[in-house]
């Protein structure tokens, strides 16, 4: 017991409990002692004398040893040897695997899938909510529902994020709904950028800029009192928290909904291709984690309605599903196809490459000079120590996080604003003007201004520039809907008819023909027909019929 005056309690037991605990003690040690006789293990080992000198032939006894100790080390060698040899087998099968796995092998080996990814592929062929006619139902209820639309729209590439169906729907529809645009991103973009961009979509439709925050993980109402309690009511302005542009964004929603005078609260549709920000959009206004947002496209399936304020009522939306016609780039960037698993993520890479500048790519990523987009993704694997069993570069792995990087709001690219812009078919003056009507147009601009000069921009020089491919197409209704059919490989007997065709049609011969028939000239009007090339034989040179007088005769010999 611990005494008041004392720091530490005493040690002190009454004898008898330490003669007790003595006694146990003594009998477990007599019991391990025992135990180990019984097993042999406290009895000395008796030491070898070796061979006496006095013994007969003891020179051959010693040899007879020597040689049985060495025969014994040479077998362990050999299994040391033997176990180093299958090693390297087993490395030399993993790298055959892994060097089969490149796209560009022509005979790659198909690896059977795991149990989890046949559920996965299960659950998501079950789940309708998966399906593109679906999303597109989906999107048709957020625009019959709502009375403005905002299409979000990505600050490093707003035309290409710009989809004229959607807009052209819009227009169409019943109800005279309002089109504004939402420059979402815009801290990944160079300054002069984003205000040449502003000036060319406010041509058309009232343009916003905003940045959305990206970390906000509280998901109620006391998780963020909470939070600013911490802060003794001071909000975070760090880089990841901080969201600009949604003052401006609210109270130019405000005002347009008490200038029309409607009854119950103004509804507001966000729409756009996947991976925008429109989740993020919404919990930045409502100030916590009102909708699921992440790096991963197509995360929102479904519309959800989020109330903003008293008048003013958020509903997110899935995004628009692009069409099969476009540019791969703009796939790689706006489709699902990844995710669906119906593209190759070394594809998107590749794609993404050839429309971008090798050396900016080079010092975004730290990386030296590559010839192909598979060298990058192995330097860009060591980089970011991306490795396999063995020290192989996963290229995959690489691949996912070049992409997120590229749709996630992380890497810093732009594309440069059209300086000659024209209005598109579906709009004219007339529509510009009556959507224009009913917004405060000096306060917006007001409003840009202000987040524009709040907003910590990046360099014009670390911001790789991106050559756009336009609007991108999407489709809303199920009958624009390509079905994917899977790719059937010929039979041989198919190829075999395929072959007699193309001989017969192109003029296609084979080696045997070759050799009887002449050579035709070529005529500048007629093109060659195209000729299947053999490897050439072992050629037999007769030297015996060669006569020259300047030949040397060996039999000769000169003193």
């Amino acid at each position: 017991m611990k005494r008041p005056g004392l720091k530490k309690a005493s040690k002190r037991v009454s004898c008898s409990k330490r003669y007790k605990i003595q006694k146990k003690v003594r009998e477990h040690n007599r019991k391990l002692r025992k135990d180990a006789k019984k097993k042999g293990f406290g009895q000395k080992q008796k030491k070898d004398i070796g061979v006496p000198n006095k013994a007969p032939f003891k020179e051959d006894i010693l040899r007879e040893a020597e040689n049985r100790r060495l025969k014994l080390e040479e077998e362990k060698e050999k299994k040391k040897l033997a176990k180093q040899q299958e090693r390297a087998q087993k490395r030399k099968k993993e790298n055959a695997a892994s060097s089969e796995a490149d796209p560009k092998v022509k005979k790659a080996r198909k690896e059977l899938p795991s149990q989890e990814d046949l559920v996965k592929q299960m659950v998501k062929q079950s789940d309708p909510r998966n399906s593109k006619k679906f999303l597109c139902s989906e999107l048709k209820k957020v625009i019959d529902a709502s009375d403005v639309l905002v299409e979000v729209l990505d600050a490093r590439d707003p035309n290409g994020c710009r989809c004229p169906q959607l807009e052209e729907a819009v227009l169409k529809s019943k109800g005279n709904k309002k089109l504004l645009f939402l420059l979402n991103k815009i801290d990944l973009v160079p300054k002069e950028n984003v205000e040449k961009w502003l000036q060319c979509l406010q041509l058309e439709f009232p343009a916003v800029a905003f940045k959305a925050s990206t970390q906000l993980q509280d998901k109620t109402v006391q998780d963020k009192k909470a939070r600013f309690a911490v802060l003794n009511g001071v909000v975070d302005q760090t880089k990841g928290v901080a969201c600009y542009g949604s003052s401006c964004f609210l109270q130019l929603l405000g005002d347009y909904a008490t200038t029309t005078e409607r009854e119950g609260s103004l509804k507001v549709g966000l729409v756009g291709f996947p991976n925008v920000g429109k989740s993020s959009l919404i919990n930045s206004l409502k100030g916590m984690r009102a909708c699921n947002a992440g790096v991963q496209r197509g995360i929102t399936r479904c519309f959800q309605d989020v109330h903003i304020s008293k008048n003013v009522k958020m509903i997110d939306s899935p995004g628009v599903v692009a069409a099969q016609s476009n540019p791969k780039a703009a796939m790689a960037l706006r489709s699902l196809q990844v995710e669906d698993k119906q593209e190759n993520v070394l594809e998107a890479v590749r794609a993404l490459l050839k429309q971008c500048n090798k050396q900016q790519i080079m010092l975004q990523y730290n990386v030296p000079d590559f010839r192909n987009s598979l060298e990058f993704l192995t330097l860009f694997a060591k980089k970011r120590g991306f490795l396999q069993k063995g020290g192989v570069p996963n290229t995959e792995l690489a691949a996912t996080t070049f992409l997120n990087d590229w749709t996630g709001a992380k890497l810093s690219y732009h594309c440069k604003a059209p300086e000659n812009l024209s209005l598109p078919p579906y709009l004219s003056e007339d529509i510009v003007t009556e959507m224009q009507k009913g917004w405060n147009l000096d306060k917006l601009k007001k409003g840009n201004e202000e987040t524009i000069k709040s907003v910590k921009f990046p360099n014009q020089a670390s911001s790789i520039v991106l050559l756009s491919k336009g609007p991108t197409a999407g489709v809303l209704s199920d009958s624009d809907l390509v079905e994917d059919k899977p790719v059937v490989e010929p039979t041989e007997n198919e190829m075999e008819d395929n072959c007699e065709i193309l001989k017969a049609e192109f003029g296609v011969f084979d080696a045997e023909k070759e050799e009887t028939e002449e050579p035709q000239r070529e005529t500048p009007h007629t093109k060659p027909a195209t000729v299947r090339f053999q490897v050439p034989g072992p050629v037999h040179i007769d030297l015996s019929s060669v006569h020259t007088d300047d030949a040397y005769d060996f039999n000769t010999d000169f003193k």
